[in-house]
């Protein structure tokens, strides 16, 4: 097929205005490469495609999330899946959505979590992968809602605690971690988590 198209494009380049007209293709082809992307990453960018489209994702974790503090709060903000688990641009978020790849493959083609048991015999490990990445990421999500210098709106006792995880370099998810969903079993939290 391709051979085809070159052989049709090439009386067509091989003139002076050849390489404009390359160019020009080339050009066109890459924005439709951008735009198709940007759509996927769009639309894959969603509550409703992140806790809806898998019945692993809504029966089990969606489910948890439900009533929780960054579902339902006082301040009427709500954090979505997206806000806590994909960043917001550039590189980081192209290289989460390919590693999402992995759910893909664990949904639809080996079904290694496509049960309730199975959800629950694999979550400890899913759940070590979230916390590896977020401490990878410096907590980049949460500090992208959450601000620990605002030290005048936390308790004395929060001041303290933020201060001494800003010293100690932790992450958020080292003492915040099962606020959103059930806390697996199977192993030590993500504060005793070596991240090499």
């Amino acid at each position: 097929m391709l051979n085809k198209i070159s052989e049709k494009l090439r009386p067509w380049c091989a003139g002076p205005r050849g390489p404009l007209l390359l160019l020009c293709i080339g050009l066109l082809v890459g924005l439709g490469f951008v735009g198709s992307t940007s759509a996927v990453l769009i639309a894959t960018g969603t509550e409703k495609f992140c806790a809806t489209t898998c019945h692993e994702m809504e029966n089990n974790v969606y489910a948890e999330f439900k009533g929780t503090i960054h579902d339902v709060n006082s301040s009427g903000v709500r954090a979505t899946c997206v806000d806590c688990h994909v960043p917001r641009t550039g590189i980081p978020l192209y290289f989460r959505k390919i590693n999402a790849a992995r759910d893909l493959w664990g949904h639809f083609v080996t079904g290694s979590i496509n049960t309730r048991e199975k959800f629950e015999a694999k979550r400890y490990e899913m759940a070590v992968r979230v916390w590896t990445y977020m401490k990878q990421s410096d907590s980049r999500e949460c500090k992208a809602c959450h601000n620990m210098d605002k030290a005048e709106t936390s308790s004395e006792k929060a001041q303290v605690r933020h201060t001494r995880a800003k010293a100690e370099n932790m992450a958020c998810i080292d003492c915040h971690y099962a606020i959103a969903h059930n806390e697996p079993e199977g192993g030590p939290g993500p504060q005793e988590l070596v991240i090499k």
